[in-house]
């Protein structure tokens, strides 16, 4: 059975550690959120998990094989969402979207309708033809949430997604991820928000900078 696993990974940078070791799995169709005080290394936790750092001390494996970002197999398993990622002033909501979806195999219409069924599931379809510049916090989060689901992927890593947006958009983005975990998708979330864990997760590992 597919699965995300770490073992004993951890990171630090020359006597300071950013992530004391932690071990875990994540099975196929299921959903893991990541959870510690603020410095305990959850981002780190998360970089790693996607291949994005290396890690001081251990090893995760997606699939049964290391994680390799150079890898494009590896690559395409594994979609994260950390940090808001770089826009084209150029670009409108929905080119980003089809561009992306266009580099992860979905050409011409194909690409377009995933970018149309991405933007309405995540109720932004009505922003298609703005640039970034022209959107709102809220509306620019929602547009970094569907750069990563746009793509394929069998492993979705999520950090603190709920950032900038109220209860409701908190809720549809749920849905959203709940809707990937119910098609067989590995979830690990990073989350302020008690109600999108209980949502989303089926269990949570703690982690603490030691």
């Amino acid at each position: 059975m597919f699965c995300l696993e770490a073992r004993a990974v951890s990171a630090s940078v020359d006597s300071e550690v950013l992530l004391a070791p932690v071990s875990f799995a994540v099975k196929e169709g299921e959903a893991i959120a990541v959870q510690g005080q603020n410095g305990s290394g959850k981002t780190t936790l998360l970089r790693i998990l996607s291949g994005q750092l290396r890690p001081t001390s251990g090893h995760v494996y997606v699939d049964g094989e290391p994680i390799d970002e150079r890898a494009r197999a590896i690559r395409r398993m594994i979609s994260a969402r950390i940090g808001l990622p770089a826009f084209a002033r150029e670009l409108t909501a929905h080119e980003h979207l089809r561009f992306i979806a266009t580099t992860w195999g979905r050409a011409g219409s194909a690409a377009t309708d995933a970018a149309d069924a991405t933007m309405a599931a995540l109720g932004i379809g009505d922003l298609r033809n703005r640039f970034v510049t022209e959107l709102s916090s809220g509306q620019t989060q929602l547009l970094s949430l569907a750069t990563a689901f746009v793509r394929p992927f069998e492993v979705l890593i999520l950090d603190e997604p709920e950032q900038r947006l109220d209860a409701a958009r908190r809720a549809l983005v749920a849905s959203v991820v709940r809707a990937e975990i119910e098609r067989g998708v590995t979830v690990v979330i990073a989350s302020h928000s008690a109600d999108m864990i209980e949502s989303i997760a089926n269990r949570s590992v703690s982690i603490g900078a030691s």
